[in-house]
């Protein structure tokens, strides 16, 4: 079920244009979009539009009616396909490749920023990112767990997996964000915390459980946004906020499809079941008053529009924050820890 890359393109271009050879080789090389096993029918037509697109150049054909007419074609499957994913779907949306990180919300959003590092413990942990900045103009702590954009970033983040010097290092920086009054905004996406030995003889349960109080202790407004996976308690860690808002086609669940599979059933392929029974989207977690808010995704997918998707959670993290800053912080104190002492009793209720 991984994702497809520029072959699946080379595929469809040489079995519909085979007389193009120049426009065949031109799209391998540079339309390498990744598209996932779902979308194979969006990534033909997809592939053909680009041949199109290509072969109207200066000095070609003009074929713009085709081209109009076979992208109405792709966005009414991307339309009719987006809208009837399954929860298994949804999590290989959220996992996709392109989708914007931790550090391109920072980059965007967030203005005069300054990396904060290390957990004056042990050392620094890339996997989460901190540092204080501004929203708008005004001053706020930010948190974010990073996967990386390519295979060098991947791995100098852990993939989004923290250690417990990356949970230390987020309990330090919210301890700060109160000290200094200061909004603490978190950018959630992480597969769980690294299950490594060394993270566990580092106390990784203990860091995460501390990340957790600092965030329900904090005397200043906290708000969370789930980006891509929100995965375990290594999600809950920089998640556990006034306010908790959730990408449409992210997923937040206290395991991954696979791990519960592999529990349940001893069969990691049974991760789609798994994801059903999980209710890790977010209109079920939002049903089960476990997220507050959704935000829209564009059509396709945050990773098909990442800069209009950032524009989204910007505004909203905006509005968010306006109207926490208008309440007194021990109200605003006393309302987290009731918000979450209830989530566990209506979640039950609800079935």
């Amino acid at each position: 079920m991984a994702p497809c890359g520029g072959g699946l393109l080379t595929i469809t271009i040489q079995s519909h244009l085979e007389p193009f050879h120049k426009a065949r080789f031109a799209i391998s090389f540079h339309y390498m979009r990744h598209f996932l096993d779902f979308e194979k029918s969006i990534a033909e037509l997809e592939g053909q539009i680009e041949v199109l697109r290509r072969m109207s150049e200066p000095g070609g054909i003009d074929i713009d009616l085709e081209v109009d007419r076979l992208t109405v074609v792709a966005n009414r499957q991307l339309r009719a396909t987006y809208a009837k994913l399954t929860p298994w779907q949804k999590t290989l949306v959220a996992r996709h490749p392109e989708r914007p990180k931790a550090g391109d919300y920072i980059a965007a959003l967030i203005t005069e920023f300054t990396p904060l590092a290390g957990d004056r413990l042990f050392g620094d942990d890339p996997a989460v990112l901190g540092g204080i900045g501004r929203l708008n103009g005004r001053a706020v702590m930010v948190l974010g767990t990073e996967k990386g954009n390519d295979t060098e970033s991947r791995v100098k983040h852990n993939f989004g997996m923290a250690r417990p010097e990356g949970y230390r290092k987020a309990r330090r920086l919210i301890k700060l964000a109160g000290r200094f009054g200061l909004p603490l905004i978190s950018f959630v996406d992480t597969p769980g915390a690294f299950p490594g030995i060394d993270a566990e003889a580092r106390g990784q349960a203990a860091a995460i459980a501390r990340s957790i109080e600092a965030c329900l202790e904090a005397p200043v407004p906290v708000i969370a946004t789930i980006i891509g996976e929100g995965g375990s308690g290594g999600a809950i860690a920089l998640a556990a906020a006034d306010c908790v808002l959730m990408l449409e086609h992210a997923i937040y669940s206290v395991i991954s499809p696979e791990a519960c599979a592999a529990i349940l059933w001893r069969d990691a392929g049974q991760a789609s079941t798994a994801a059903e029974a999980l209710r890790l989207t977010a209109v079920d977690l939002q049903r089960l008053h476990l997220v507050d808010s959704i935000i829209p995704e564009p059509l396709g997918g945050a990773h098909r529009d990442g800069a209009a998707t950032i524009r989204a959670v910007g505004e909203m993290l905006a509005e968010v924050l306006s109207q926490l800053d208008s309440m007194d912080w021990t109200t605003v104190k006393a309302r987290r820890w009731e918000k979450f002492l209830e989530m566990g009793h209506t979640s039950i209720n609800m079935g």
